[in-house]
């Protein structure tokens, strides 16, 4: 009962100086909206790049051709190049992937009516759909016997779809890549970015044999950009990466002492990094609004010792009737505590509405979740303890006599 008063004579105070009190809880507001939003951004931003990420496929591997000094070597020995379809092949005999494709690419420019627009070509085999996890909104995509066949068909992305075939079925319809027709049998499910360049939806998918004919010319016939497998779900990567390895350096019959013509790029390694990065940057946006919110601390520590100043007399008038210094400092401290929940409650609020305006955007989803509300609440009462405890402790230090004779 008695810490209930000591509440209510803690607003009643915060009352009779409204406008001192709120310029006070100003600083602390300001604080928790900016603790409060910062962690909610930083905590977004980490969502939006493991989506992103998890997209990708965590468990996928690239290999890549060597350096530009190992293509020059090979080319002036008129030797066989570092990648070939042969080897993406022989990595399907591997038991640690569950597959691996090999692949060709290139930005050319597409032609279907009036329309005309550049894009993202990939030349692959079938076996990238399963390895990339590519999906079909409609048609069939193409097979095996389509590939040996070199046929002029395309798979598309479903804003290519949307662009050059609006409102109309895209399938059987001509799209031409750089003046050579091509045959739409699919529509790719969904969107999103990939790491080798561009957005699925945005993609244009044939057969590799067709793009080496018409599109994509390499100084080897049987010449890849690079190969894209998949590691079996539940088992060590670095197994998979050594096995490639092993593979390839056989096959390219390097020297034990030699180094690699190729390179392995895993894509959990770009997560590992990202996540990292983005929980730095997310610890960084949150200490930046812990930094306004002390700077609203220290405004309140000033302010409750002008008003230990300005309540001398009634400090030494509680004292005389009974109040102990233990009291003088609860009041004291729970006048510091409630303006800082007040201006956090404010704040939180403030910081709800801007996180509902970003979102409502559609440029980038912010929430704010209850640990961050609890966390700004638990923070905004820490710093009413931390700066009111040294003004609370002065003003319970003060004699009565020597308040009675204050003026």
């Amino acid at each position: 009962m008695k810490l209930f008063q000591v509440v209510i004579e803690a607003f009643r105070s915060m009352g009779a100086n409204r406008l001192r009190t709120a310029l006070t809880m100003l600083g602390i507001i300001i604080g928790i909206t900016s603790v409060t939003l910062l962690l909610a951004l930083g905590d977004s931003m980490q969502r939006f790049i493991g989506k992103e990420l998890e997209a990708l496929g965590t468990n996928m591997l690239y290999v890549l051709p060597g350096g530009n000094r190992t293509e020059e070597r090979r080319l002036r020995a008129n030797a066989a190049p570092a990648l070939t379809f042969a080897d993406a092949r022989a990595l399907n005999s591997l038991g640690s992937l569950t597959g691996s494709a090999p692949a060709l690419q290139g930005s050319f420019k597409l032609t279907a009516g009036n329309e005309t627009a550049n894009a993202m070509v990939f030349g692959v085999t079938p076996e990238m759909f399963k390895v990339r996890g590519w999906k079909l909104e409609l048609g069939s995509g193409f097979g095996d016997a389509d590939v040996r066949a070199a046929a002029r068909m395309a798979v598309i992305g479903q804003k290519v779809a949307d662009q050059f075939f609006y409102k109309a079925d895209p399938l059987g319809k001509l799209i031409r890549i750089e003046n050579t027709a091509f045959q739409v049998v699919g529509v790719l499910h969904g969107e999103g970015k990939q790491i080798d360049g561009g957005n699925l939806a945005d993609l244009v998918i044939v057969p590799i044999t067709a793009a080496r004919a018409n599109l994509v010319r390499t100084p080897f016939p049987d010449n890849v950009h690079y190969i894209a497998t998949q590691g079996k779900s539940g088992q060590n990567l670095l197994d998979a990466i050594e096995d490639i390895k092993e593979m390839l350096r056989d096959r390219h019959r390097i020297k034990v002492d030699a180094p690699d013509d190729f390179r392995v790029e895993n894509v959990a390694s770009f997560a590992e990094t990202a996540a990292k990065i983005s929980a730095g940057i997310a610890l960084l946006l949150g200490m930046i609004g812990a930094i306004s919110l002390i700077v609203g601390g220290i405004g309140i520590m000033n302010i409750m010792l002008v008003s230990v100043t300005e309540r001398t007399r009634e400090i030494g008038i509680r004292m005389a009737i009974g109040a102990r210094p233990r009291d003088v400092l609860l009041q004291f401290l729970t006048e510091a505590v409630a303006i800082c929940l007040a201006g956090g409650i404010i704040g939180i609020a403030i910081a709800a509405g801007c996180a509902a305006a970003i979102t409502a955007s559609g440029k980038f989803d912010v929430f704010i979740t209850v640990e961050a509300i609890a966390l700004a609440c638990g923070f905004s009462s820490l710093v009413g303890v931390f700066f009111g405890f040294y003004p609370a402790r002065r003003a319970s230090k003060l004699l009565p006599v020597d308040c009675l004779r204050h003026e």
